[in-house]
């Protein structure tokens, strides 16, 4: 009961209502506040004036809100009429509720009423504290409003549960607290004053034993007034009208207002509408089941989200502290190359001033000893060694001046970090949305025209449906291993073309395509069939032509690298027929699509044999040296096909494309050979040391020749001195053939040596090392030399 109290207050006074009435908009009011809020109305606006000028209809006349009001928006109280002389002038004060009541404009006349019911002033006007709807009064005023008796009866009721404990009427000392009451005695009693004053046999066992709460209701002294008619206020109601919806008494039916309106029984009435509220009732009670189950789950997720929020705090806590791990990781491996840089400048200086400290001795030896021979008198004796000292000393000088007191390596460190992106990243770090109203995107549809291989290159193009509405975020290629394979994600990202390096020669890879947004991934598209380039032997090849330059496709390096580079691809593509199956799209050559802008025929009918030279003429890889995974002392040139080095110590420089398959053929030539180093030409694989010559570890297998003969090289092993050297001109040529297993080396188109390497199989670069005394250009697209094809064909 304790919820219902507000029910139970006065807007006005925030008290329980006293002698409530009901207000025509059946809201109910104090009879003292209701004279409290009263204010006067101009003469124009009496009922009087309303019903002479015919325009009265009821009783109480609401007022035009349009031309006064009494409810200010400013304070959400009441005001009084400024624009009217009649306004009251004094100061008005606020109710516990915040209602700004007016005291009255005059003081009321003696009467013999109550205060409550005593004459109120001419033209009085009241405003509902709850709805704010005005009325003009009649000339009954107060006393014209129906009282509220079943609210007053409610209130008693309240207020007597919450009164204090009844005691026991029979206790004579300390009396206990009251347990029951008889109806019939009248009597309160406790526990042991019932058992003992009024035991249930005989005739007190038929008497009602009630609650003391219940009983005090019903032996209340006063009974409930009755309510009586307030245009007749000595009759009692004993009908209801249903057309004004409220009790009225007989001579209302007789004389009054009612005569000629349907009236029912009063009693009739009360069961009726009872049992309107009772069902009425069910429906709010279900409502307020659920409103309390509700609140219950919102408990409940309170407690939740506390314990969700120390779960994800703790899983947030965890994922930086693997950040700063892996960054400081990083860091050591950092400190690590950077200590290792500065223990080979250290050698490199500490050898030079050995080496020089060593050579100026000697150079001071000489010297002095020259001196002492110039202060011998014996000519004869002087001629004998002079012209030997005059040469030693010549030749001293020169090797002097071969770059012999230039320092062999700088004092600068050439490492430079680059921690933008990884700023950028924590700059962008934040949280990713775990679920999104919108589905997820449409499957992307390949771009079958510009889809192409290139030697061991793929380049792969996608769009997503022209009707499709759901934005994609971003597209997963995947390829498989080229033999069948599982797939295997290849590049993740926003671009919609990309090309994939470093694939097997002479394989049949499988790609397919999805979107992805907040929401989860689409399905894959169809799968696409792509045939990279076939070794020299093969009699069908691709054909390239130029790819548009609006289109810069996305490189990726190797399916199974994580290096993303943005850079155009090579300038040329396959042209293919398109074959459609319900399951995959097959792209294979065509000899019959060679007339193309880039290719060196006129006309689609050339014959079989022409298109068959082309294609022999192009059955090669074309490749240049690769600046990303160089050693920072190679100086590139011409397109990256010439390279030299800065430094005295070897470095090596690797092609940009790797082979696993096939017979490929490429040739060096040495543009500038100072002093007669060493340099070195073979293959290696993609992590070979970058800082020691070619051949020095288990990553390379390399030729290394000076002037006058050569070595063979491989995990620090030389084998095979053969006679033979280069000079600034020379050409070098290197075979890898995969089909026999073997590299092969060239000087001046005659094989250096035996066969060099054999049993050699996996994924190898093209490479070469070298100082700053020697420059070579690559030379790729080359056919085998025919007399390595005749031997082999022998063979």
């Amino acid at each position: 009961m304790e919820e219902m109290e507000e029910e139970l207050k006065c807007p006005v006074c925030g008290s329980f209502y006293r002698e409530p009435i009901i207000l025509p908009c059946s809201h109910n009011i104090c009879q003292a506040c209701a004279r409290n809020i009263l204010v006067q109305t101009p003469e124009s606006e009496s009922p009087q004036s309303r019903r002479a000028s015919g325009s009265g209809v009821s009783d109480y006349d609401y007022l035009d809100l349009d031309k006064m009001s009494l409810y200010s928006e400013a304070d959400s109280g009441y005001g009084s009429y400024g624009g009217f002389a009649s306004a009251p002038t004094t100061p008005c004060q606020k109710s516990p509720n915040g209602v700004r009541v007016f005291p009255p404009a005059m003081p009321p006349p003696a009467t013999h009423l109550s205060p409550a019911l005593a004459s109120v002033p001419r033209n009085s006007c009241i405003t509902c504290p709850q709805c704010h709807r005005s009325l003009i009064l009649d000339d009954r005023g107060l006393r014209g409003f129906p009282k509220n008796r079943v609210l007053e009866g409610v209130i008693d009721r309240y207020q007597q549960s919450k009164a204090a404990a009844l005691k026991c009427q029979l206790c004579e000392k300390a009396p206990k607290e009251a347990t029951v009451m008889c109806e019939q005695c009248d009597v309160f009693y406790c526990d042991p004053c019932r058992l003992r004053c009024h035991p249930p046999r005989g005739p007190l066992a038929k008497h009602r034993l009630v609650p003391p709460a219940q009983g005090r209701v019903s032996r209340r002294l006063s009974p409930r007034k009755v309510s009586t008619c307030t245009d007749h206020e000595l009759e009692n109601h004993s009908m209801y009208c249903v057309q004004c919806k409220m009790p009225v008494c007989y001579q209302c039916l007789e004389e009054g207002k009612h005569s000629s309106h349907e009236v029912k029984a009063l009693g009739a009435m009360w069961k009726l509408h009872k049992s309107q509220l009772s069902q009425a009732l069910n429906g709010l009670s279900d409502r307020a089941k659920e409103a309390k189950e509700f609140l219950v789950q919102l408990r409940n997720m309170v407690q939740q989200i506390q314990e969700n929020s120390v779960e994800f705090e703790a899983c947030l806590v965890a994922q930086c502290d693997a950040l700063i791990d892996a960054l400081n990781r990083r860091k050591a491996q950092l400190l690590a190359r950077v200590n290792k840089e500065h223990e080979h400048k250290l050698k490199v200086v500490r050898d030079q001033i050995s080496h020089c400290t060593v050579k100026l001795r000697q150079t001071t030896g000489l010297m002095e000893y020259c001196l002492e021979v110039i202060k011998e008198n014996d000519p004869s004796g002087f001629l004998q060694i002079s012209d030997a000292l005059i040469r030693r000393v010549h030749l001293t000088e020169d090797q002097w001046g071969k770059g012999t007191l230039t320092p062999r390596m700088t004092t600068d460190f050439d490492l430079s970090l680059d921690n933008s992106p990884l700023l950028q990243s924590i700059h962008q770090l934040d949280f990713v949305q775990m679920k999104a109203s919108s589905p997820v995107p449409a499957t992307p549809i390949l771009q079958l025209e510009d889809c192409c291989t290139h030697n061991n290159s793929a380049t792969l193009s996608w769009k997503q449906p022209p009707l499709s509405t759901v934005p994609a975020e971003g597209y997963i290629l995947e390829l498989d291993d080229g033999n069948g394979g599982q797939f295997r994600e290849v590049y993740v990202g926003k671009e919609t073309m990309c090309t994939v390096d470093g694939l097997h020669f002479n394989s049949t890879y499988n790609a397919r395509i999805k979107a992805f947004n907040k929401m989860g991934v689409s399905q894959y598209s169809k799968t696409l069939v792509l045939q990279t380039s076939e070794d020299t032997d093969s009699e069908e090849q691709t054909v390239p032509f130029p790819v548009p330059s609006e289109r810069l496709p996305l490189r990726r390096m190797s399916p199974f690298s994580s290096t993303l580079n943005l850079q155009p691809s090579f300038p040329g593509r396959a042209y293919f027929d398109f074959r459609s199956s319900p399951h995959q799209l097959s792209l294979h050559s065509s000899l019959q699509s060679l007339n193309a802008p880039g290719c060196n025929f006129e006309t689609q009918s050339a014959s079989y044999s022409q298109l068959v030279d082309i294609k022999k003429l192009l059955a090669v890889a074309w490749f240049a040296f690769d600046p990303g995974s160089a050693h920072s002392d190679i100086i590139f040139s011409n397109d990256n096909l010439t390279v030299t080095c800065s430094s005295y110590d070897d470095r090596v420089v690797l092609g940009k494309t790797g082979f696993s398959k096939g017979v490929h053929y490429w040739e060096l030539t040495v543009d500038r050979y100072d002093n007669h180093p060493d340099p070195a030409f073979g293959v290696a694989r993609i992590d070979v040391m970058k800082d020691v010559m070619l051949g020095k570890d288990d990553k390379a297998w390399a030729m290394y020749v000076d002037n006058n003969r050569s070595w063979f090289m491989h995990n620090n092993s030389h084998t095979n001195r053969t006679e033979g050297g280069i000079t600034k001109g020379a050409t070098i040529g290197v075979l890898l053939d995969f089909n026999r297993k073997t590299l092969t080396f060239f000087i001046n188109d005659e094989q250096q040596g035996p066969i060099a390497f054999e049993n050699v199989e996996g994924l190898f670069f093209p490479a070469v090392s070298l100082n700053r005394n020697v420059q070579v250009t690559l030379h790729t697209g080359l056919q085998v030399p025919d007399f390595y094809s005749s031997r082999a064909s022998i063979a």
